[in-house]
């Protein structure tokens, strides 16, 4: 999968929350909060058709899109792309990074043990 930019990702997450739109939809949707005018929305949205993370479907003379890429592909590609850049692909110094740099709350520290303890569970 192509690397879809921060600025594509506004459209995409417009898709996956709102279903198929139109351009027009879009720019509505997205274009107001990012400053962005109807050139902006069409030329994000035609990146997207090159890399080939949307679809487009004519309906009454007007393109519908929508998303070929799934939401979870994507965060998991973003994912493994930041574990590799900053990580070396390793999972442990992320969390030691945001144990150490950010206070986490009882309730993530409670989420993160009980992860550790599933995935043992899953081990034997």
């Amino acid at each position: 999968m192509a690397r879809i930019s921060a600025a594509e990702s506004q459209i995409m997450e417009a898709l996956w929350t709102k279903g198929p739109l139109t351009a027009e939809e879009l720019v509505a949707e997205v274009g107001p909060a990012q400053d962005w005018g109807e050139a902006t929305v069409k030329t994000l949205i035609n990146r997207l058709l090159k890399k080939k993370a949307l679809a487009s479907q004519r309906e009454g003379g007007r393109a519908r899109y929508r998303p070929i890429v799934t939401r979870e592909d994507y965060v998991t590609g973003e994912s493994q792309g930041l574990l590799d850049r900053l990580f070396g692909g390793e999972v442990a110094p992320l969390v030691a990074h945001y144990a150490k740099h950010r206070a986490l709350k009882p309730e993530e520290l409670n989420r993160l043990k009980r992860l550790i303890a599933d995935l043992e569970a899953d081990d034997e």
